[in-house]
């Protein structure tokens, strides 16, 4: 089992708290930082002092990091052309010696679109430029250099791209550094999974539905010919941990969450219940990545990201 951070900047926090937890989550063995990719705060917070773009922010990271593995969970379609998308995470992959993941959705918060003057289509829609996306920037960093890439798709057409810059990695699936595919679609959603991920992921839903998710994403890959094992399975869950109670309930009440609630939807509580509910999950679904949501990303997320190394990370690895 390999656990990973993963934080929320939009909900609060600079670049510089991001550093400070990217550089603890290295020193500690988590296995990658990843980050949202979202323009705007959800529910009561403020979100100051404003959003940081999710691959600036990565940018700036692939060079004051060197081991840990960097990614979104996930960047929008609606945010960026396939094109220029493809060569920002190339250029990321080579500043970070060939450790970006990339995580690529439909799409769901209006809001945030609406704020900073981003089109925000139909559900439908999102889904074909997603698809489309998956296609283009696929396409353009498995073209072997020297020859071009086009595509024409019922949102984006690509004519005679010379498909460069080429990333460092070069995944067999993808072409170029691995892709996370994740949701709840039922049809739509597996298949593209099926077809252009190295990993699918499920997101802060019960344990049943993750399980019959996971399914669906098996029986699209077989629909396509390829090996469900093949597909690394992962879930992102909230994680608080604290010493003891009081230390569990304190940082509960520091993101506005019941620890009732937490416990029910999470990865929380004491190390041994995390440690525990890590194990229903690994023993229903077959999961061997956790993304740990860490919403604090304060002067506490040193210690939080240390105690679930000490006393989680040793008994699930």
């Amino acid at each position: 089992m390999e656990l990973r951070l993963f934080t929320e900047p939009q909900q609060g926090a600079t670049y510089a708290d991001q550093l400070r937890a990217a550089r603890t989550a290295e020193a500690c063995g988590y296995g990658a930082f990843f980050r949202s990719d979202h323009y705007l705060a959800m529910g009561e917070r403020d979100g100051l002092p404003g959003p940081t773009d999710a691959w600036v922010t990565l940018a700036g990271l692939a060079r004051e990091t060197s081991t840990i593995r960097l990614g979104t969970l996930v960047s929008s379609a609606t945010f960026r052309l396939p094109g220029p998308t493809a060569i920002a995470v190339a250029q990321v992959d080579a500043m970070s010696d060939g450790r970006v993941e990339f995580g690529l959705g439909a799409g769901w918060f209006g809001a945030e679109h609406t704020a900073y003057g981003i089109p925000f289509p139909e559900v439908g829609e999102r889904f074909d430029l997603l698809e489309d996306s998956l296609a283009v920037i696929t396409g353009l960093w498995g073209t072997p250099e020297g020859q071009t890439f086009s595509y024409a798709g019922s949102t984006v057409t690509v004519d005679d791209s010379p498909a460069l810059p080429k990333p460092v990695q070069q995944d067999p699936v993808s072409g170029g550094p691995p892709v996370i595919v994740g949701g709840a679609g039922r049809r739509r959603t597996p298949a593209l999974a099926a077809r252009y991920a190295a990993e699918f992921n499920v997101a802060f839903v019960p344990l049943e539905q993750a399980a019959t998710q996971f399914e669906r994403v098996s029986d699209a890959c077989e629909s396509a010919g390829r090996e469900p094992a093949d597909l690394v399975r992962s879930a992102a869950l909230t994680a608080v941990v604290g010493r003891d109670e009081a230390g569990f309930r304190a940082r509960a009440q520091a993101i506005g969450r019941a620890p009732e609630e937490l416990r029910e939807n999470g990865l929380a509580g004491t190390p041994a219940e995390v440690v525990d509910r890590i194990g229903r999950w690994v023993e229903r679904t077959g999961i061997t990545r956790v993304y740990l949501q860490v919403l604090d990303l304060s002067d506490d997320v040193v210690d939080h990201l240390e105690l679930v190394a000490a006393e989680v990370m040793p008994q699930v690895g």
